[in-house]
């Protein structure tokens, strides 16, 4: 696991730019460091070792030393690749899987990500075509990015890379702000740093000598081979044995590996079939004299299946006082109030290993989500009210906004890429335009996603809604902060579930093994069922809860947000007063904590990244001078 850094054709940049960039990401890569350099390219690596740990040493190069390699990541069925490798002569002098993608390029070129199953984000520069190649993985878990304004063109793992850069120029993407504020992400390639773009999940770009950079899909994920005569008990027996496979094939690691731990079904079931294999210490996060924590559930299943847990705690002024800081590592804003509890487990667990297997993925591939399953009422409403009574009703119950019934009736005369509550997340369209400084920015949520609806437009809502989740959700918002609070800890996260041989399987499964009418991930629970005690399986989800509603309400907290409220990029961007009336309105009991905390973090962000626009008061000054 790793970082890696490069750019291409910069004559006059000082020879230790590429030091520079590659220290920024030192977090990724504390064990080592090494660089490439000719006269078109230059390349950095930061390495932690966690296979073959005397060798793999990157930048890598092929038997005639025309291509360069940095990788980031794990290939989890390199040893297969490598017996292919062999039988067309290559000669393999180390044994870690980097070998097997510098070798596997020169032999299928791009092709080779049809045969990669991992995590891992790559790129290669090849000599001889002065070009550069870049891949990431399937469902996006390892990050890159590149910059590409037309005459300079850099690429890394993380964006604070590029601002050690000369010929980088850092602006904000302020047309981005309102994506930001309606998803907490952007779920496109685009960034909030205008021409820095992300390499989307199963795409690779090759930068070419004139300057030109394309761009192709090798994956995407597809429910094109749903199979209705699957049956739940079949398909948890299926289930049950990808899951097991899927989990030796991620325990490999010359290092030792340990696991997240919470009181829900996805993280449980993973660490139960890794016990199987060894003992595994677990790792669990919780609040002290808390509702919201969860270690007593934790705690007792590690008891029960006879492994060693390992409590950790945090604060409101834990949470509070590192914000600022995940703001610097997350690169872009994100507001989901979990990472900050994932950030001090993942520095809790780094203390005792240097890997950690996780649950994520399951609520997308399985339909563990609540909301999946508010399609039947709509899907009924829709099967049995004409479209245009629909619009009529949804129209006049917009104008008397008391009406018990009134949000079922509105959203019922929406397609459902409007309706869809991650569209629109945190801010609709017209709360943007209350908050927004220049309403005249504010675009269509709907409309900027709903090319994944049309993706999947003739298949049910529910199946939609997964889909949708899979291809946003999953790497904008769960991968993006699993990765980012975990390598600014130096600990490598794998995620069993997130998985291209569980996302084939996950594809094949019709609605009514995935969601019922009352009971999510039902073919998942099954399979945890015959492993797990019934308490376990059949858990409701909670996510990954936190007392921060309530935090915001007392001090010395809200001064904080009140201080952020009131600051001068609150001024620079919002309507204040709109902002101190959300608050107030949380205050006084009406629930408006994730609206809260995305302007709040957004200021951090900005604060952090953007100081030569502000005063910073809100983020003090070792945080400041990180930038």
């Amino acid at each position: 696991m790793c970082g890696f850094v490069g750019y291409v054709n910069q004559k006059d940049v000082p020879t230790n730019t590429i030091n520079s960039m590659a220290d920024r990401i030192k977090h990724r890569g504390p064990d080592d460091e090494a660089f490439f350099h000719d006269e078109q390219a230059v390349m950095g690596f930061r390495r932690l070792s966690i296979i073959d740990l005397a060798h793999g040493k990157q930048p890598m190069y092929n038997r005639d030393q025309t291509k360069v390699l940095t990788f980031n990541g794990e290939i989890y069925n390199y040893q297969e690749i490598r017996a292919d490798l062999q039988k067309l002569g290559y000669e393999f002098q180390t044994d870690v899987d980097s070998e097997v993608l510098i070798h596997g390029y020169d032999a299928w070129g791009p092709k080779l990500l049809d045969r990669l199953r991992g995590m891992y984000a790559f790129a290669i520069y090849d000599k001889t075509k002065n070009e550069v190649f870049g891949a990431r993985d399937h469902f996006g878990i390892k990050p890159m990015y590149y910059y590409d304004d037309g005459e300079t063109f850099l690429w890394a793992s993380e964006i604070k890379a590029f601002l050690e850069h000369p010929n980088f120029k850092k602006e904000f993407n302020e047309a981005l702000l309102p994506i930001h504020l309606s998803f907490e992400f952007i779920p496109s390639r685009d960034t909030m740093f205008k021409n820095v773009y992300k390499v989307l999940p199963g795409q690779y770009f090759i930068h070419h000598a004139n300057g030109e950079t394309e761009t192709h899909r090798y994956y995407k994920f597809n429910y094109d081979h749903i199979d209705n005569s699957q049956t739940v008990e079949e398909d948890a027996k299926k289930i049950r044995g990808i899951v097991d496979e899927s989990v030796k094939t991620h325990m490999i690691a010359d290092v030792e590996v340990g696991s997240f731990l919470s009181s829900g079904i996805d993280s449980s079931y993973v660490l139960n079939e890794a016990s199987k294999l060894k003992p595994i210490q677990s790792f669990s996060l919780g609040f002290k004299n808390s509702k919201y924590s969860e270690l007593s559930w934790s705690t007792e299943f590690a008891k029960e299946i006879k492994q060693k847990n390992t409590p950790l705690y945090m604060t409101g002024d834990d949470y509070f006082d590192i914000l600022p800081t995940i703001m610097y590592y997350m690169d872009e804003p994100l507001s989901n109030p979990s990472a900050m509890q994932l950030y001090y487990l993942s520095k809790g667990t780094r203390e005792s290993v240097k890997v950690a297997l996780s649950g994520e993925g399951a609520d997308e591939f399985f339909g563990g989500y609540n909301t999946y399953l508010e399609a039947i009422p709509f899907e009924r409403y829709q099967k049995w009210v004409p479209k245009g009574i629909r619009k009529m009703l949804g129209g006049i119950a917009e104008k008397f906004p008391r009406f018990h019934g009134r949000r079922f009736l509105v959203r019922g005369a929406q397609p459902l890429s409007e309706r869809y509550y991650r569209v629109n997340y945190v801010f609709d369209y017209h709360d943007r335009n209350k908050i927004l400084k220049n309403p005249s920015l504010n675009q269509d949520a709907g409309a900027y996603t709903k090319h994944f609806f049309d993706d999947v437009k003739g298949l049910d809502e529910m199946t939609q809604m997964q889909y949708f989740d899979i291809n946003t959700w999953l790497p904008y918002d769960i991968l993006h902060k699993a990765d980012r609070m975990s390598m600014a800890n130096s600990l490598e996260v794998r995620t069993p579930l997130v998985d291209k041989e569980v996302a084939k399987f996950a594809a094949t499964m019709p609605v009514k093994t995935r969601i019922h009418t009352d009971e999510t991930k039902v073919s998942l629970r099954a399979a945890a069922e015959a492993e797990l005690p019934e308490r376990v399986a059949k858990k409701e989800k909670m996510g990954f809860p936190s007392p921060i509603a309530t935090w915001i309400k007392t001090e010395p907290y809200k001064s904080r947000i009140i201080e952020a409220f009131n600051s001068d990029v609150a001024q620079k961007f919002f309507n204040t007063d709109a902002l101190m009336d959300i608050l107030h309105e949380h205050i006084n009991g009406k629930s408006s904590m994730q609206k809260i905390f995305t302007i709040y973090t957004f200021i951090l962000w900005y604060e952090v990244y953007f100081p030569e626009d502000t005063t910073a008061k809100t983020v003090d000054l070792v945080h400041r001078t990180q930038i």
